[in-house]
C-alpha cells in the first residue's frame, strides 16, 4: 500500500466514525438567546393525554442521566427515556396501563439493592406506588409494581423519599391535594414489596396540600419536611423529632398570608449553611396578577423560632407554578429556573445578580407554552452546565428539554 493510498484509507476512515457518531448525536435544536446564555431546545415526546411528574437519574448505570416522565387517562402509562450520553433520548415503558393519575414522582433506592427505582402517586384513586428498577432496564419488561398505600390518599398529589426514622431505609412522605388535604408519611419496615406500609399523618385537614419536600431545615441532622397549601394558603415546615419507635413531628409555620404557595424547592439559596425555601406563588388562579410571584424565605438559623423574612425575586410572573435552583451560568450563585401555567404559559429563568436578596434579571426561555408545569435541572449531556427539562400538560402536552449552550462567546 502507498503512503497515499494509506491516507486516502485513514482519511476515509476518520470521515466514517465521524459520520457515524454524528448520527448517534441528537441532531440540532432551535437555539434560543435568553439573556446572556444560549439553550438549545429539544422535544423528547408529545402526543400526551396529560403531561405531569418527571425526574432524572442514572437508571441503567452507564453513567449519564436518564430522565422518567408520567401520563395519565387515557395513555396511563410511566415512561423512561434512555440517555444516549449526548442528550439524544430513547423511550421505553416502567408501566403501562395503570388506569388514572400517574404524576408526580420521585427516584430513590428503595429496597436497598444499589439501583434506583421510582415511587409515584395516583392522584385520584389515592394510591402510592413503587416501581423496582431490575439492573436491566432496557429489557423490554415492565417494572414490578409494588404498593405502598391502596387508596388511603384522596388526590395523593406530591411524594418526596427520606429516612425518617434513621433505620437505613427510604421512607415516603406525600400530599393528597384538594380531595385529601393531608400532609402523611409511610414507613418502609425494610421489607418493602411485602405488603402495604404503614401510614402516619402528619396533619389533617389543610386545604388542598401541594408541594412536599424532605430537608433538614434546623441542621440537626435528620430530615424535616417543608409543605405548602394552596388554598389554606399556608408555607409550613414540619420538624421531624424522634423517639424510641416512632417519629413525631412538630409545626412550624413560615407564612400563612401569602397567596397561594404551589412549588418550588428546599434549598441553600443563599448558601450560608442553612436550607431556605424557595417558591411560586399563584398558579394563575389569583385573579391579581401582580400577586403572582417568584419568592424566597430566609432561613435565619433558628428556624423553628420564626422570622423567616420573605424575598420577592419577580412580581407579577403570571400562572406562576414551579420553581427550582441552579448555577445556569457557572458565575458560582444560584439562579432560579421557573415555570409559568396557564395562558400564555411559559419557561423562564432568573439570574441571580450576586446578592439573592437583591436585583434578579428575568429571561424568558419559551413562551406560549400553555399548561407549563414541573421543571427540573440536570446535567444531560455531560458537559459540565446544568440543562432545563419540563413538561406541559393539558394544552401542550409535550416534554422538552433545553441544552445550556453557556454564554454567547
Amino acid at each position: 500500500m502507498t503512503n497515499t493510498t494509506a491516507f486516502v484509507l485513514s482519511t476515509w476512515l476518520a470521515g466514517a466514525l465521524l459520520a457515524t457518531e454524528s448520527t448517534e448525536r441528537t441532531p440540532p435544536g432551535k437555539v434560543v438567546q435568553s439573556g446572556p446564555l444560549r439553550f438549545e431546545e429539544h422535544l423528547i415526546k408529545d402526543g400526551y393525554t396529560y403531561a405531569y411528574g418527571i425526574a432524572a437519574a442514572d437508571l441503567d448505570g452507564d453513567g449519564d442521566l436518564d430522565l422518567t416522565s408520567a401520563d395519565c387517562v387515557t395513555n396511563n402509562s410511566l415512561y423512561w427515556f434512555e440517555n444516549d450520553g449526548h442528550g439524544g433520548f430513547k423511550q421505553h415503558f416502567i408501566q403501562k396501563d395503570d388506569p388514572e393519575r400517574l404524576e408526580r414522582h420521585e427516584i430513590g433506592d428503595i429496597d436497598r439493592d444499589g439501583r434506583p427505582d421510582v415511587v409515584i402517586v395516583k392522584n385520584c384513586v389515592g394510591d402510592l406506588l413503587w416501581f423496582k428498577n431490575s439492573g436491566t432496564p432496557t429489557d423490554g419488561k415492565l417494572w414490578t409494581r409494588s404498593v405502598i398505600a391502596n387508596r388511603k390518599l384522596p388526590g395523593a398529589y406530591d411524594v418526596t423519599l427520606a429516612d425518617f426514622d434513621a433505620d437505613g431505609d427510604l421512607d415516603v412522605a406525600a400530599s393528597s391535594w384538594r380531595l385529601g388535604n393531608n400532609f402523611a408519611w409511610f414507613e418502609n419496615d425494610g421489607t418493602p414489596v411485602e405488603g402495604e406500609w404503614k401510614m402516619h399523618l402528619i396533619e389533617e385537614g389543610v386545604s388542598e396540600t401541594r408541594m412536599i419536600r424532605a430537608a433538614d431545615i434546623d441542621n440537626d441532622g435528620d430530615p424535616d419536611l417543608v409543605g405548602t397549601a394552596r388554598v389554606q394558603p399556608l408555607v409550613v415546615w414540619y420538624e421531624n423529632i424522634r423517639k424510641p419507635a416512632t417519629v413525631l413531628w412538630k409545626k412550624h409555620v413560615i407564612d400563612a398570608q401569602t397567596v397561594q404557595p404551589v412549588h418550588g424547592q428546599a434549598v441553600d439559596l443563599d448558601e450560608d449553611g442553612d436550607i431556605d425555601v424557595l417558591l411560586a406563588l399563584g398558579m394563575s388562579f389569583s385573579g391579581k396578577p401582580e400577586t403572582e410571584q417568584i419568592i424566597w424565605y430566609e432561613n435565619n438559623g433558628t428556624p423553628a423560632d420564626g422570622g423567616w423574612k420573605k424575598h420577592v425575586i419577580h412580581r407579577g410572573f403570571h400562572g406562576a407554578f414551579e420553581c427550582v435552583a441552579a448555577d445556569l451560568d457557572g458565575d458560582k450563585d444560584l439562579d432560579v429556573v421557573a415555570t409559568a401555567w396557564g395562558v400564555p404559559g411559559q419557561v423562564a429563568w432568573l439570574e441571580n445578580d450576586g446578592d439573592p436578596k437583591g436585583h434578579w434579571t428575568l429571561h424568558l426561555i419559551k413562551d406560549k407554552w400553555l399548561r407549563a408545569n414541573q421543571v427540573i435541572t440536570a446535567d444531560l449531556d455531560g458537559d459540565g452546565r446544568l440543562d432545563i427539562v419540563a413538561c406541559a400538560e393539558r394544552d401542550a402536552l409535550e416534554l422538552r428539554w433545553w441544552r445550556n449552550l453557556g454564554r454567547l462567546k
